[in-house]
């Protein structure tokens, strides 16, 4: 099994005795190799934020503001205590510091850092507690009134926004997009949604600023907000706290979790530091982090609709059993059945019309080949006649007072949509924790997840107290955060299990929340035809009612998903699951291999319509990925040119080690040339066509390769 896991010696300047925190100078401080933090607790700030040592340049963070009973608070304590650090599964640790507030000293502030030994992100969330009187949080001005942090800025004259949630209808996914933020936004005090928001001074430094949410840009929960002497603050929008929201000894309150970060260089070396965050040390789960090959039937399931039949025609117990043995015969890992595999939503029970024995040969013959299996959800729906439903009706969606309707969920019984922000999440988790043990699943996909859903009063997103439109937004700002206390929970039964969050259509909240808990399920087929309005055309183009373009072999289609290759900057493209075809011919198979080896690392179609010669290839070509997957999962991408561009190439090599793959694709016949960025190893293998390699004097791989037409050629370094 591939493994990135990794373990780190733990070094630390920081006392775990109590102390004590004077209204001026600073007297705690937490020191690793790649990060400094020194808390202020005054005028100057809150805390000062180093990258690296005590010679490194600074950035101050500025208390946060709270609205406490109508009134605002700081952050600000009489004096601090440090709890005892917490060493964190992932190698990071946790450092606490509790004081009561300055401003109402039967209030407890409370700051939490995580630290990793060798990277300068620090994570940071902050907390109220009331332990011995009842206090409320509050709205008097009618919306969110929370400053989160600021920062002063007027000596860092570049800004660029890094938005993770930009839906671009071209390619029909959630996209990232980095854009400049001028003096002009500044000057004219705008605010930009992020969620990460860089900093700098040239070739000289970096700060990075995150928070931990998610949303579809450019719908903003948080923001940040500028003014003309650069100031930089990051404001609650909407849904971050009820009016009235308790504050007392039973109902503490915390953040977010938020990012900084610093680097003495450039945007890339900041990039680099902080998508190699994201790959060790966001998540606590690194099994999500793991570059396993995926299958999914789902393919296979539309192709058999689009010929007359149903989604769940092909859906049996032979059918998934021979598949299973192809799979194996590629090298595929994680085995995921796509929707219909259940009797019923809610009560997730399998439907033995399909498998009369409740999935044990599929299990058994996944255990003999040290396969996952995976099976789809839709958390957010039970069926009419469930036993789910029957206990959690007080938690159905509704709108202004009218429930939502049910619906058929892909060719199985009407489902009743229930609210996940409500205790029925709870019940949804020990479904999932009962199928890891009986079942073996170890892999979760969740699909049609939308962030708006519910206005509904006496779940957990408002009371009769608060309006209809405050209920819906706190429903629509908690979404995220309830799907990562799903995955908590099973993960603490079953730890090494696998959280997939089906993105691929607009309306569902992208963000780094769920990122610290799972991956994203990115794009399955891309585009429709509505997307470049055909839709009239649908059944003169295709009369079996296929909305999908690009689905047949060829280049096409990976011009549109290798889209999802631009997050690869900041974090890794194995975040974010991918799926390419097996089909024939070989050269649609080297296109389909050479872009899921970037890292998107899924298939999916008609495993069973491939030849043996064709499954015999796709085992070779991930026989020899596996080699070097940890190095290409690690390593930052270097990308010359666009998809459906000639030539466009992607250098993955790890930098410390030399190992990984350079992927060179052209839709024009000639000859094209490529000398690789960083000096890779010289054991080297390809995957055919006319393609010399060659060392310049630094090391440098030099790169020739013909094409005569649209194809794909992938070179690895490193392997055997």
């Amino acid at each position: 099994m591939p493994s990135i896991r990794f373990s780190a010696l733990l070094l630390i300047v920081a006392s775990t005795a109590t102390l004590s925190l004077a209204q001026s100078g600073p007297l705690l401080q937490v020191q690793t190799p790649a990060a400094t933090v020194r808390l202020l607790n005054g005028a100057g700030g809150l805390w000062e934020y180093r990258p690296g040592g005590p010679g490194s340049r600074a950035l101050i963070i500025e208390p946060p503001q709270f609205e406490v009973d109508g009134r605002a608070v700081a952050g600000l304590v009489t004096g601090f205590t440090a709890a005892a650090p917490q060493l964190l599964r992932n190698g990071a640790t946790e450092y606490r510091f509790v004081g009561p507030l300055r401003a109402d000293t039967t209030l407890r502030f409370e700051v939490t850092f995580r630290m990793a030994p060798d990277n300068p992100v620090v994570r940071f969330r902050y907390g109220l507690e009331a332990p011995r009187r009842a206090h409320a949080l509050t709205k008097s001005g009618g919306r969110d009134a929370f400053t989160y942090l600021a920062v002063a800025a007027a000596d860092l004259p570049t800004a660029t926004e890094i938005r993770l949630s930009s839906f671009d209808e071209r390619v029909h996914a959630t996209t990232l997009a980095e854009a400049e933020v001028p003096s002009r936004a500044f000057e004219n005090e705008l605010s930009v949604m992020g969620p990460i928001l860089v900093l700098g001074d040239g070739a000289d430094a970096q700060f990075l600023l995150a928070y931990e949410h998610g949303s579809q840009f450019p719908e903003r929960f948080l923001e940040y907000r500028l003014t003309p002497d650069r100031r930089v603050s990051l404001q609650s929008v909407k849904g971050n706290y009820l009016n009235g929201q308790p504050l007392d000894a039973a109902n503490p309150y915390q953040t977010l979790w938020f990012e900084v970060a610093g680097v003495a260089g450039d945007e890339d070396a900041l990039a680099a530091q902080y998508r190699d965050f994201a790959l060790r040390y966001l998540s606590e789960l690194d099994e999500s982090r793991q570059p396993y090959v995926f299958y999914n039937t789902w393919g296979r399931q539309e192709r058999t609709q689009w010929r007359g039949g149903k989604y769940l025609s092909s859906m049996n117990l032979a059918t998934t059993l021979a598949e299973i043995e192809v799979a194996h015969r590629m090298g595929v890992e994680v085995f995921v059945i796509d929707a219909g595999w259940f009797a019923k939503t809610g009560d997730w029970r399998v439907n033995t019309d399909l498998f009369p024995d409740t999935l044990q040969q599929v299990r058994r013959k996944l255990d003999a080949y040290g396969m996952k299996l995976g099976l789809w959800f839709n958390p957010t729906v039970a069926a009419l006649s469930s036993a789910m439903l029957d206990r959690n009706r007080a938690y159905a969606m509704s709108r202004g007072g009218v429930e939502a309707a049910p619906f058929a969920v892909w060719e199985t019984e009407e489902s009743q949509p229930l609210s996940v922000v409500s205790p029925y999440w709870e019940e949804f988790a020990d479904e999932l924790i009962r199928l890891t043990r009986e079942l073996g699943v170890s892999y979760f996909k969740w699909d049609a997840v939308d962030q708006h859903g519910s206005d509904a009063a006496g779940h957990l997103h408002g009371t009769a107290a608060n309006s209809p439109e405050e209920r819906a937004d706190a429903y629509a700002f908690l979404l995220p955060l309830y799907l990562t206390k799903i995955v908590d929970k099973v993960t603490r039964a079953a730890p090494q299990t696998i959280f997939d969050f089906d993105v691929t259509e607009p309306g569902r909240c992208v963000g780094l929340q769920f990122l610290t808990a799972g991956k994203f399920f990115l794009i399955n087929n891309g585009p429709y035809y509505h997307n470049y309005d055909l839709a009239p055309m649908w059944k003169s183009v295709n009369p079996n009612g296929n909305a999908n373009i690009f689905v047949e072999p060829g280049p096409a289609r990976g011009w549109f998903t290798r889209a999802g290759l631009r997050y690869d900057r900041w974090l890794p493209s194995i975040l974010f699951l991918t799926h390419y075809q097996p089909d024939e011919p070989r050269s649609s198979q080297v296109l389909n291999l050479a872009s899921l080896i970037l890292g998107q690392n899924g298939l999916w179609g008609e495993l069973l319509a491939v030849s043996p010669e064709g499954v015999d290839y796709i085992a070779d070509v991930l026989a020899h990925y596996k080699q070097v997957r940890d190095d290409i999962t690690r390593a930052p991408p270097i990308v010359v040119g666009e998809p459906g561009g000639s030539p466009e190439i992607h250098e993955k090599i790890d930098p410390t080690t030399g190992r990984g793959a350079v992927v060179l694709f052209a839709n024009a016949g000639g000859r094209y040339v490529y000398v690789t960025q960083r000096e890779p190893s010289q054991i080297t293998w390809h995957t055919g066509g006319p393609v010399g390699i060659r060392y310049d004097a630094q090391g440098r791989a030099v790169i020739e390769a013909e094409f005569t037409e649209p194809g794909a050629r992938v070179v690895f370094f490193g392997v055997e």
